[in-house]
């Protein structure tokens, strides 16, 4: 009977009480009465809350009113109005009931707080063995053995406590192992090998249980010969001949087939070649064997570098070539540079040819010279214009090839300045050495470089105006002391000089050539003061 204090639930209507069975809190509802409560409980719970220091309570469902009076004990194992399931057993209580699991142990144990625990039959004297035997106890039963007499090794005791061979083919599963059979004896057991007898081509297995083939092949006890392949058969082999041999009764051997000879032309895209037992085909140079063995494939030998510069691959070959400034060796191979400056049959260079690998490059004279735009002939600096000389103020720069002069145009004494280049003949107190005197004094720059073609004219010399009746005589009174200068009268109002004799290398001249002028009986001077330059050439 399970104590209660109810109270009324007001939203279930009903009287209830909390029971806690263990961690279990049951809602028992119904009338209040004594402290006592009757009621019906639900197999389903409505839901779990928690209240009352429970883990779980289970509401089950309200009832409108109570069935039973207050004094009257509902028996729900009677009326089957329990929740015990299969395997459970209900226990009536007063005012509720208990589902108590059925459990049965077999024989040799007993149900102890709901569990089977062995019965020891010789704690408990339930055995039955004899005066003479101990009572030994095992899980569910007990074992009677004899207490003083003990057997030997490969014996037993029986139940009449008598010592028996032991049966250890029987008992122990691998007594023996394989190949070997297995003999009981007194005390003990012994292993027999067993006897298979094989025929011919066979022999027993490890285990001794069978017969198994005998592989001539692979033990090499054949008798297969060369060119032959052995095949191993059920207690025997057979001897074939390899692919690419075939049998010679006769010899009764086996002879490599000349796959060659045999299929001409149809094996290999370009040379054959047997080989024992098969053929292989090659191909001549410049081509290379292709994936399927047969056909050949050009060859790119331009992929190997062969050449020094230049490589262009030919079907079956290849064919080098030197880039522009270079020729082919003989060798074929090598590029050699062609020396442009010492083969060139016309001028390369207008000064001087210097070789480079491939090419050549034309120079100039180290000062005085640039080169022109075309990169063949050299172009005369003018210091004079671009201020690069170092003439001083009284002087006058005189450009020439590669350098400059600076020169000086002064008047001699009796004579005056008229331009910057002329001086004339002033009046004298002697007017006879006056008259011997040239009438004019004119300065000349004349530039040329030391490969003149010889004899060259250089200058031209006359009266300005001339009439008809002049007459003139042209002589170099001063300057041609080593004779490289000639004067020539071309008519007889016009004279020339000329420059007879080549000069060896760049030199200055300075010169006076005089004309004297026979006009109307009267003989007049004049005088023309050159400078002449020679120059290297380096145009």
């Amino acid at each position: 009977m399970f104590f209660c204090s109810y109270t009324f639930h007001a939203v279930l209507g009903v009287c209830v009480c909390y029971v806690c069975l263990g961690s279990v809190c049951l809602v028992i509802m119904g009338c209040c009465s004594s402290g006592l409560g009757f009621a019906v409980l639900c197999p389903a719970p409505a839901r779990r809350v928690s209240e009352e220091g429970c883990s779980e309570i289970l509401y089950t469902q309200s009832f409108p009113s109570c069935f039973l009076s207050p004094s009257t004990d509902l028996n729900e194992c009677v009326t089957n109005t329990h929740t015990c399931l299969a395997g459970e057993r209900c226990v009536n209580t007063v005012g509720a009931y208990v589902c108590e699991r059925l459990i049965s142990c077999p024989s040799g144990y007993q149900l102890r707080n709901g569990v089977c625990e062995d019965i020891d039959e010789c704690v408990l004297r339930t055995h039955n063995c004899g005066s003479g035997l101990q009572c030994q106890n095992t899980l569910g039963s007990f074992h009677c053995s004899s207490k003083q007499q003990r057997c030997l090794t490969g014996f037993t005791q029986d139940t009449h406590s008598n010592c028996i061979d032991i049966d250890e083919c029987s008992v122990l599963s691998d007594a023996c192992t394989a190949g070997f059979n297995c003999i009981n004896t007194v005390g003990s057991y012994t292993c027999q090998r067993k006897v298979v007898t094989c025929s011919r081509g066979f022999h027993s297995s490890n285990d001794g249980t069978r017969c198994v083939d005998v592989d001539e092949c692979a033990m090499g006890t054949h008798t297969c010969g060369e060119g032959q392949v052995c095949h191993n058969t059920p207690g025997s082999f057979r001897c074939d001949c390899q692919t690419g041999y075939q049998y010679d009764s006769a010899r009764r051997t086996c002879l490599d087939i000349n796959e060659c000879w045999r299929f001409p032309g149809r094996l290999c895209a370009q040379s054959c070649e047997n080989t024992p037992g098969s053929y292989q085909c090659s191909c001549t140079s410049g081509f290379s064997l292709a994936f399927d063995g047969k056909n050949c494939e050009d060859l790119n030998e331009c992929d190997n570098n062969p050449c020094s510069q230049e490589c262009a691959n030919v079907y079956g070959s290849y064919q080098c070539y030197c880039r522009l400034g270079y020729y082919l060796k003989e060798d074929g191979h090598t590029c050699e540079d062609i020396d442009e400056c010492s083969q060139s049959i016309g001028n390369l260079c207008a000064f001087q040819c210097v070789n480079v690998q491939g090419s050549y490059q034309c120079a100039c004279p180290p000062e005085g010279y640039s080169m022109s735009p075309n990169g063949r002939t050299c172009r005369d600096i003018d210091e004079c214009a671009t201020g690069a000389h170092n003439c001083s103020a009284t002087q006058t720069c005189y450009n020439i090839q590669g350098s400059f002069r600076c020169l000086s145009f002064t008047c001699p004494e009796n004579y005056r300045k008229v331009t910057d280049t002329r001086c004339e003949r002033s009046s004298c107190p002697n007017f006879q050495d006056c008259q011997n005197l040239p009438l004019r004094i004119t300065y000349y720059q004349l530039s040329f470089q030391t490969n003149i073609v010889i004899p060259a004219q250089i200058f031209r010399i006359g009266p300005s105006p001339a009439y008809t009746g002049d007459n003139i005589l042209i002589s170099i009174p001063r300057g041609n002391e080593e004779g490289f200068f000639s004067t020539r009268r071309l008519n007889s109002f016009t004279g020339a000089v000329y420059l007879q004799r080549q000069i060896p290398g760049p030199r200055d001249f300075l010169i006076d050539v005089e004309m004297k002028l026979l006009r109307q009986g009267t003989v007049t001077s004049f005088i023309a003061r050159i400078y002449v330059f020679i120059t290297s050439h380096a145009a």
